[in-house]
């Protein structure tokens, strides 16, 4: 069972479908798009993401990492990845927080990324958190799916 819904942020990416998911799917891209992510350690060996597959993640400054891992993927449709572990203390609050990036293709040359954000508010530290904290997540997120609209589009071929 999925924790309550909290956020969505959504961008459009002109690229077929396959090609976005191919990028997505392949984790040494994520310091190429995500703006705070410097590093990326293949705990399990697999660079490409599949069910089960865990990562670490280095935030840029050098002090902080999160451990993430993909529990479900649905070819060319969804990614569900949850946060076991981080150094900063999210997953000692929001213990349940789960990231959903979908994949919906609008025609043959463009694609709608969405990542939507779930965790349980059930402690008074959770419910603060959130409240300081979903802003920054929001922002975060967009930022993270305008890099990797950017480094998708940059990296097409003129036609």
């Amino acid at each position: 069972m999925r924790p309550p819904f909290r956020s969505r942020q959504e961008v459009i990416i002109n690229a077929p479908v396959e090609e976005v998911w191919r990028f997505c799917m392949d984790l040494t891209k994520i310091p190429v798009f995500h703006p705070r992510v410097c590093q990326v350690d293949l705990i399990d060996g697999k660079a490409i993401r599949e069910a089960g597959v865990s990562y670490q993640c280095h935030f840029s400054g050098g002090k902080h990492t999160c451990i993430e891992r993909d529990i479900e993927i649905v070819p060319l449709e969804k990614i569900v990845t949850v946060l076991p572990e981080d150094s900063i203390g999210i997953t000692r609050i929001l213990s349940d927080y789960t990231v959903e990036t979908t994949f919906q293709k609008l025609g043959d040359a463009s694609t709608k990324v969405a990542i939507s954000h779930y965790y349980s508010t059930t402690s008074l530290k959770a419910k603060l958190l959130d409240l300081i904290a979903k802003r920054k997540i929001a922002r975060e997120t967009r930022a993270t799916l305008e890099g990797g609209k950017a480094a998708i589009e940059a990296g097409r071929a003129p036609r």
